[in-house]
């Protein structure tokens, strides 16, 4: 599955814990991230990432196109909710995106958990049966 990883600043370590405490999941799958957190995740895991701008310069809408392009999987987005981001239309499209279609999220490590521990499982390979998912064509 691809997953993206994206966190703001003051939820970069927590990802990168997120993702540390479960590398062995996370080392099966083929991940993408904004360009910092990318960058940190890979220094303390050493997993491959394929890495897009920061979210500022683009990287939440390289990711939403992605997307739309029905080239991801699932999105783990440490969100700051008490930080004002000056990209904050980027983000909200980036979510809006993943509800169309039908993306798995989680915005913090409760959520997060839940997903890592479905796609563990196998509750998450429904998004790998292309011919029976339903795009929007509103």
């Amino acid at each position: 599955m691809n997953i993206a990883l994206i966190a703001h600043d003051k939820k970069k370590q927590d990802l990168i814990d997120f993702v540390t405490a479960y590398k062995e999941i996370f080392s099966e799958h083929n991940l993408f991230a904004t360009g910092t957190t990318g960058k940190l995740i890979t220094n303390d895991t050493g997993l491959t990432i394929e890495r897009f701008q920061s979210g500022p310069l683009g990287g939440d809408q390289q990711i939403g196109a992605r997307i739309a392009n029905d080239e991801m999987d699932m999105i783990i987005f440490f969100r700051d909710p008490l930080t004002a981001q000056p990209h904050e239309p980027d983000v909200t499209a980036l979510l809006r995106l993943c509800d169309v279609y039908k993306i798995p999220l989680a915005t913090n490590e409760a959520s997060a958990e839940i997903l890592i521990r479905g796609l563990e499982s196998g509750w998450l390979d429904w998004r790998t049966i292309k011919e029976k998912r339903v795009r929007y064509d509103g």
